[in-house]
């Protein structure tokens, strides 16, 4: 079906579209923090800081455990371009493709400042929240988390 918008015109309305963040994977793991009886989590706490150029950033990852340096950001498996189940649009490749190496050289860089600030970082891919990698997500999460 041909777009009865000009191309400028759909980019306007798309531009105006803003997202909600990954609402339904938060959720997920937030219950599973809860069910696990870990606590001491803020969700989509804003962390700043400077580079040692002297330049700020900004990071706002999906978990913060403060008291434990950690954060926690749950990657979208399509957004971040998981290699197991990241699909690729047939429209537009060329777009897509600088979307998603943009996103991960985004990831790469965030992960890299929080590190140099001293905060462990820990990605999990949106599939490990589902129902068979649960158990393998639990036993990852008291991993990390029983460490100070």
């Amino acid at each position: 079906m041909a777009d009865r918008l000009t191309k400028a015109a759909r980019s306007a309305l798309m531009a105006k579209v803003r997202g909600r963040g990954n609402a339904t994977t938060e959720e997920a793991l937030r219950r599973i923090f809860r069910v696990e009886g870990h606590v001491g989590w803020r969700r989509q706490a804003t962390l700043r800081g400077r580079r040692r150029d002297g330049e700020a950033w900004r990071v706002r990852p999906d978990f913060v455990f403060r008291a434990r340096r950690l954060v926690v950001f749950v990657d979208g498996c399509f957004w971040h371009g998981c290699p197991r189940h990241g699909t690729r649009p047939r429209d537009n490749r060329a777009f897509w493709a600088r979307k998603f190496r943009l996103n991960r050289a985004r990831d790469r860089r965030n992960t890299r400042d929080l590190r140099a600030a001293g905060w462990r970082v820990l990605r999990l891919w949106e599939h490990e929240l589902r129902p068979p990698a649960q158990a393998a997500l639990r036993r990852k999460l008291r991993r990390v988390l029983a460490v100070r």
